[in-house]
């Protein structure tokens, strides 16, 4: 049984997402999906990339995630899953990338400065 294995990123959360053809069966963290992420747009979102290629209940996903929280985890794994099915078949890439799935998304948390609150946020100014 052939094994095709990518990796995810989004913010600080990394996916280890590895797929094999079976019945459907997905564990995140050696716990079942549903207990894992148990909103359902987080099942929904990290799960697009197979109903989007018609490949729901094709594959057995097995992903190892970690650090972030469950958003970050969440896209995480869903551009994971979407790597290996390409992976498995080069022909997946073009709707995929149609629909967004394929693109690393840049964005971080920008980081505190020093004299201020927070990244942005300053102490309120007192002239007198």
């Amino acid at each position: 049984m052939k094994v095709f294995s990518a990796t995810g990123r989004r913010k600080t959360s990394v996916a280890q997402v590895r797929i094999t053809p079976g019945n459907g069966r997905i564990l995140v963290n050696r716990t079942p999906f549903e207990e894992y992420f148990p909103v359902a747009i987080n099942r929904q979102e990290a799960i697009k990339p197979l109903f989007i290629t018609s490949n729901d209940g094709k594959f057995d996903v097995s992903v190892t995630v970690r650090g972030g929280g469950k958003s970050g985890q969440t896209g995480a794994m869903s551009l994971g899953i979407a790597r290996a099915l390409v992976e498995f078949d080069e022909e997946l890439k073009s709707p995929l990338r149609q629909n967004g799935l394929m693109t690393r998304d840049p964005r971080m948390v920008e980081r505190k400065k020093y004299g201020q609150k927070k990244a942005r946020k300053r102490f309120q100014f007192s002239k007198r």
